[in-house]
């Protein structure tokens, strides 16, 4: 119980923080056509914003279920990389029930939580910060659609540049100490828009080919240098 209200204290400001981000995502999943039930459901079993924002986008233009299957998959496949990474932080104890719970509500805040802990992750822990987080980022949704309904398109369109501003907090602090990566970003945004304004592609299709480019240029071009296991 002193782990869960541990978790739970933490918990609390990520949750408010989801709560404003899912708003603007619910409003994605209302142009897409999805309603309240919908949208709730959604955030309730896939916890990831880029990856449902990928979605909902496919969703509005109708792509082929292979496409959005591809579009899933790339915008959420750093969660196959810090599984690896938080396996090693859960007890050799720990049961699969706990760590199927722990797998399925990995998210980037709570990887940050999980892994901070010492020795090991106590799941108890993990599960106070999800009882109050993850009920905010499913509300938030259904919330964001039913507002989205409702509002006057001119809000509703200033509402929804929110989720480019989350987009823009998490790309912005690594692109102003790193300079490969600021010149990933750049070249991110450029190539982006010289293929949305001048070729016949869809907004997935484009993702998914402009992630597997880069992030292959990036490894070529950038690649990360061997260090002790303390760097």
């Amino acid at each position: 119980m002193k782990a869960f209200r541990n978790g739970l204290k933490v918990g609390i400001p990520i949750g408010l923080g989801y709560f404003a981000v899912a708003f603007s995502l619910g409003i994605a999943a209302a142009n897409a056509g999805l309603n309240p039930f919908q949208g709730f459901l959604t955030s309730a079993l896939a916890n990831a914003s880029a990856g449902e924002n990928a979605a909902f986008i496919a969703i509005r233009e109708a792509v082929p279920y292979i496409e959005m299957i591809m579009i899933s998959i790339v915008s959420n496949i750093r969660y196959v990389l810090m599984s690896f990474a938080l396996s090693q932080k859960i007890s050799p104890e720990t049961g699969l029930i706990h760590r199927l719970l722990l797998g399925f509500y990995l998210t980037d805040e709570f990887f940050a939580l999980t892994i901070a802990q010492e020795p090991y992750c106590d799941p108890c822990y993990s599960y106070g910060a999800i009882s109050f987080a993850a009920p905010c980022w499913a509300l938030g949704t259904a919330l964001g659609i039913v507002m989205g309904n409702i509002l006057p398109a001119r809000i509703v369109s200033a509402l929804s540049v929110a989720l480019f501003g989350m987009f823009l907090a998490i790309i912005i602090p690594p692109a102003k100490t790193s300079r490969p990566i600021a010149v990933l970003v750049i070249l991110s945004f450029v190539l982006s828009y010289l293929l949305s304004r001048f070729s016949s592609l869809s907004d997935s299709v484009i993702t998914i080919i402009l992630t597997l480019a880069i992030s292959s240029f990036a490894a070529i071009a950038f690649p990360v240098k061997g260090g002790s296991h303390e760097e």
